[in-house]
């Protein structure tokens, strides 16, 4: 399946796509709202509240805006890295969690209930402290990818 292919498959497949979709397949934050499926040999993430996603989608965006000038990135229009976006969407919610719950986990374990309750605790997404959130997108760090010490051949076995 090439990949124009695949992309359109996928929107018809999955209408309501997931805006915390990297995070959530990341393992780093999970959503009772969420809902995981599998095309071809990728995994995608679907919301199940069309409401829930708006206002995920709209806390999304503030976070993209907000993190224009600590991610270097002058232009709004400009797209984001993959690693990036990541760093917005784990660091954000890793770092709301941390304001919201004074919880510094390495998880999250429902974005819906964190946002929730952040929005009664801040009046609403345009109270959220934006700038400790930063601090978290900014502090964020993926995991690394793990080098094999040995090189392997074309069979796959290792090589002296």
């Amino acid at each position: 399946m090439d990949e124009h292919q695949y992309k359109t498959t996928y929107k018809s497949v999955n209408p309501h796509r997931c805006v915390f979709e990297k995070a959530i397949n990341s393992r780093i934050c999970s959503c009772s709202r969420s809902h995981r499926f599998n095309l071809a040999d990728r995994e995608g993430v679907a919301c199940n509240s069309l409401p829930r996603l708006e206002r995920c989608s709209h806390l999304l965006t503030e976070l993209r805006e907000k993190a224009r000038f600590a991610l270097r990135r002058s232009k709004a229009s400009q797209t984001l890295a993959h690693a990036d976006e990541i760093k917005i969407q784990n660091g954000g919610m890793l770092g709301l969690q941390l304001q919201v719950d004074q919880d510094n986990a390495p998880t999250v374990k429902d974005i819906d209930s964190l946002i929730h309750r952040a929005e009664s605790q801040y009046d609403g997404i345009s109270g959220f402290p934006y700038s400790r959130l930063m601090q978290g997108i900014i502090a964020y760090r993926a995991r690394t990818h793990r080098h094999r010490s040995r090189t392997r051949g074309k069979s796959g076995d290792p090589v002296d």
